[in-house]
């Protein structure tokens, strides 16, 4: 089997922070032929880095909380999320570049050495969105506090937590 797909059509419906797009396409068959022409809405989100700071003479994690818009029909205070440190990749830079720039922006923490873990789409279908998740190792002994972008309105707490 050969694996092909064609766009017959493609909408951008939306075009600010992100994308919405509506395509038409079509695409061979595991047995073999073409599927019928189907309508699809991509959000078009960019590629993302996450990154797992990791101390491992402290045994511990960085784990940061923020205010996310995509919890809020979960009420109040599930709206604050406990994540890692994440962001997208800009023009010109690589997921490494990401990673480490994202690790002092949003918790102020300096990698000594950088893991690949994994490459993987973050929810394929229906967002275009690549995820490089990484693991930073740090010294956690001075880390804390409140980290964000100001002009990018990031409100963000970090916390040292024992990994078990």
């Amino acid at each position: 089997m050969s694996k092909d797909f064609e766009i017959v059509e493609e909408t951008l419906k939306y075009d600010g922070f992100f994308q919405i797009k509506t395509l038409h396409l079509k695409h061979t068959l595991f047995e073999g032929g073409w599927s019928p022409v189907v309508r699809r809405e991509l959000f078009v989100r960019g590629n993302c880095v996450a990154v797992l700071l990791y101390d491992p003479h402290a045994d511990a994690v960085v784990i940061i909380e923020q205010f996310r818009v995509g919890a809020i029909d979960y009420g109040d205070e599930r709206t604050w999320l406990l994540e890692v440190v994440a962001g997208a990749i800009e023009p010109g830079e690589t997921p490494v570049d990401v990673a480490y720039r994202e690790s002092i922006e949003e918790a102020g923490a300096e990698i000594k050495e950088l893991i690949s873990i994994s490459d993987f789409f973050t929810s394929p279908g229906g967002t275009s969105e690549m995820l490089h998740l990484f693991c930073g190792r740090i010294d956690s002994s001075e880390i804390g506090g409140f980290h964000g972008v100001e002009d990018e309105n990031e409100d963000i707490k970090v916390d040292v937590l024992p990994f078990d």
